[in-house]
């Protein structure tokens, strides 16, 4: 072996020794540290991850180590929660210590801090808190944003009529509609689905969320100041990135120019506003960085997520005929063909509801959930969490507990329903997270599943391009979030 290359192989070894004795004499005498596997030097646990399936990992760990073990990323050091009970006690009834936004390094790289989404302390909190009042201001989940998504679905349909009843991939058309719905809100735009930027854009979101959950992200994660400077797709998601920043930074000086004051016309107007009430405060965190990353970010996550939500959904519903059957029975018995539905038809629509829940349920989107962190240090049951130590609650392990959901992976609407057919809420429900950082689009989202799953199944009868018993909705991808397989289907007009 080169001389050279042991030498660097010591003293890698050397610092990740030093390392750990550093670790351990920075915690003995303050408290017991979770349990966990044993870490290799410098690379830590990674190798008893499966990288393809880190939530199903993390459940097989919880059964040897318990409901809180810890991890070993690299030099960082994680602690994961696993059931109803540690991660309500966590991020519910301790909610303020456990409030800090973990390091993702991948995200990190391009956010720098900036905006709603890696924020923390003090500009996180005046961030969230202005996007949350001008978001709710704007109707989220009141009449006018419900208009603004049932003229989205009315152009969805219009755009899946132009198939013809072939077969298609829906991936784009189902991003298209979230993401105009969005766009309406950040910058009262519209874009006609044939746009080629429009396009360009659906497929930048829809490569970024593919490779962020790709087992070489999670490496990176990892190994950021070593990996960063290797070849590799963490490159193409930093200029992806990018390049959604330059296209908001776009806007943000287009509506520099027009602003009026006294007629604010969407979230951007809202945040200049702000911005300019502030402007002799040297401390303010309304900048124009903060602007175009909040912005950016609800931008990805108010359409990537919805978006991939409605393409699993009709997966699933494909897989399934027999419940979208009893979905048009419902959808002809309340709403009928002769008008949109609404926001109000969703208390008379159990099993529709049901469904809705269900697949959110079953398709565990974000299942390891987005990494948190603990602001102090923190006593939780017998443990001590030291300040600044990366949370992961694992949702996985909610969504699918087979005492609340029996047979979790069964794809089973009777999940939320009674004996009677009625719609069961579950406080186990958790696909946005909870607490603190729970995400700031929930409503949005709950609206925009309801409206235009119903509104496509009021004027489609899906069909699969192959037979139904054949079809695998098992992820390609499952680490931050779970990506569908690559599927067709045909749209027949009733």
């Amino acid at each position: 072996m080169d001389p050279s290359v042991i030498i660097v192989l010591g003293l890698l070894l050397s610092i990740s020794c030093l390392f750990l004795i550093s670790s351990w004499k920075k915690g003995f005498g303050r408290g017991k540290f979770p349990p966990g596997p044993v870490p290799l030097p410098i690379i830590g646990n990674i190798l008893q991850l499966d990288l393809k399936n880190i939530p199903e990992s993390l459940c097989r760990l919880a059964k040897d180590y318990g409901p809180v073990f810890s991890l070993q990323f690299g030099f960082e050091r994680v602690v994961v929660l696993h059931g109803y009970k540690a991660v309500k006690e966590a991020l519910i009834d301790h909610g303020d210590k456990f409030a800090d936004r973990g390091p993702m390094p991948i995200f990190d790289v391009v956010t720098k801090g900036f905006g709603i989404g890696t924020s923390n302390g003090e500009r996180w909190k005046q961030i969230r808190r202005f996007s949350l009042m001008t978001l709710r201001n704007f109707g989220m989940g009141k009449k006018s944003i419900e208009e603004r998504v049932q003229e989205e679905a009315k152009h969805l349909v219009e755009e899946l009529k132009k198939t013809k009843g072939l077969p298609c991939d829906p991936t784009f058309i189902l991003g298209c509609a979230p993401c105009n719905v969005i766009c309406s809100v950040l910058f009262q735009k519209h874009f006609e689905y044939k746009d080629q930027k429009f396009l360009y854009l659906m497929k930048l979101l829809n490569e970024s969320t593919k490779i962020i959950s790709s087992p070489w992200i999670q490496v990176y994660n990892s190994f950021p100041s070593l990996v960063h400077y290797l070849p590799g797709s963490h490159h193409k998601v930093v200029k992806i990135f990018h390049l959604l920043y330059e296209f908001i930074l776009e806007e943000v000086k287009e509506h520099q120019k027009t602003l009026d004051s006294s007629n604010p016309r969407d979230f951007i107007d809202c945040f200049l506003m702000k911005m300019e009430q502030e402007k002799q405060q040297p401390q303010s965190e309304f900048t124009i960085e903060n602007l175009v990353c909040t912005a950016r970010g609800l931008f990805t996550a108010g359409t990537e997520t919805t978006s991939t939500t409605l393409r699993y959904g009709l997966l699933l519903l494909l897989k399934h005929p027999e419940i979208t059957g009893k979905i048009h029975e419902e959808i002809d018995h309340v709403i009928g063909r002769n008008r949109s539905p609404c926001m109000e038809d969703r208390n008379k629509m159990p099993y529709t509801n049901a469904v809705i829940h269900e697949i959110q349920r079953y398709i565990d989107l974000v299942p390891t959930n987005v990494p948190h962190a603990v602001t102090e240090d923190v006593q939780f049951r017998q443990y001590l969490i030291p300040k600044g130590t990366t949370i992961i609650p694992l949702l996985s392990s909610i969504l699918y507990d087979d005492e609340k959901f029996p047979n979790p992976d069964k794809f089973d609407p009777g999940h939320f329903l009674d004996e009677s057919g009625n719609f069961k809420k579950s406080d186990y429900f958790m696909p946005f997270s909870a607490g603190k950082r729970m995400c700031a689009g929930e409503s949005l989202a709950r609206m925009e599943l309801f409206l235009f799953f119903t509104t496509i199944l009021q004027n489609f009868n899906l069909k699969s391009a192959i037979d139904p018993k054949d079809i695998d909705a098992t992820p390609v991808a499952s680490a931050l979030t779970k990506v569908p397989p690559y599927y067709e289907l045909c749209f027949l007009p009733f």
